[in-house]
């Protein structure tokens, strides 16, 4: 449950019924997180374009994410239209505005009227959303040469976060060191990056947009996949790429102690083998996670 700003204890009625409504249709805001995951891959393009950062987008294309958000959100979570603003939700007009740094941009048809504020940081895998009303209290006198103003201090401490700063799925090129990621991506061939990726973002959770943007190619998932795949080539290393798609295989890495993929997702880990005591019967024989100091490397077990 939102909690009500402390410059802001008689809450809005109108911004309190949007809140209530928002949660009834997201209460964990998984959906607002897919959202926001979705429309950076889908600005990124990362699987025509290779690109997987925010600087690597054309300064046009950085201002479109507030429309594709607007547009996604509502697509997502089917809210009606509205006859002014953006939406309609618990009959009430609300606006929906997003920016990178917090630094929301108002129209004045949405003065007295509610926004629905949210922004998102790539980098730190987070976003946040929240409500507060355009009311002459909240927002800066001041404006740009459009007509539109800001939010002021008191409408930033009025805000009614639904969500603050949540966890959004990582992308993983970003948490890699910059090196690591030029490494991966200037290999000669899709598979060539693809198998690199594997071996470098060890432990990680990868997105199927992660492979696709490495890869590249049409039939990304082959590239993962036993018979010619990433699969096929890390085996004799020692690697294990476990599908979040795979109760089983979501269950292995679960009893080997390493990160557990989601579904759409793929978990990169090399084992070693193990005793009875110490280890997870795989294929017949016990294994363990490698860890910094074992010099083993054998081929590592089928998983199917």
């Amino acid at each position: 449950m939102y909690e009500i700003p402390a410059r802001s204890q008689e809450a809005d009625l109108g911004v309190r019924e949007v809140a209530d409504e928002l949660l009834a249709l997201d209460p964990d805001g998984s959906r607002f997180s897919r959202v926001f995951r979705a429309t950076f891959d889908q600005l990124y393009d990362g699987q025509r374009t290779g690109r997987y950062r925010l600087d690597q987008l054309l300064k046009t294309e950085k201002s479109h994410f507030g429309s594709l958000i607007e547009i996604n959100l509502q697509r997502e979570l089917g809210f009606e239209d509205g006859h002014v603003l953006d939406y309609r939700i618990a009959n009430h007009e609300v606006d929906c505005k997003y920016s990178h740094t917090g630094a929301w941009m108002l129209p004045i048809e949405s003065f007295d009227q509610i926004i629905l504020v949210t922004k998102a940081d790539d980098m730190r895998s987070t976003w946040s959303a929240g409500l507060v009303r355009v009311s002459l209290e909240n927002r800066r006198i001041s404006e740009n040469r459009d007509k539109k103003t800001g939010l002021n201090v008191n409408g930033r401490n009025s805000i009614l976060w639904l969500h603050k700063d949540a966890p959004m799925q990582p992308n993983a090129l970003l948490d890699l060191t910059p090196g690591e990621a030029e490494q991966i991506m200037e290999q000669s061939s899709g598979q060539a990056r693809v198998n690199t990726l594997f071996r470098t973002a060890v432990n990680r959770r990868l997105s199927r947009n992660i492979v696709a943007t490495v890869a590249q190619q049409d039939d990304y998932m082959k590239r993962v996949r036993y018979n010619g795949g990433a699969r096929s080539a890390l085996q004799p290393e020692g690697y294990l790429i476990l599908s979040g798609d795979y109760a089983r295989q979501r269950n292995l890495a679960e009893d080997l102690g390493s990160v557990v993929p989601n579904p759409g997702e793929f978990v990169s880990i090399q084992v070693v083998p193990a005793s009875s005591d110490a280890g997870v019967l795989i294929d017949g024989e016990w294994w363990r996670l490698k860890q910094s100091l074992d010099r083993v490397q054998v081929p590592a077990p089928l998983v199917r």
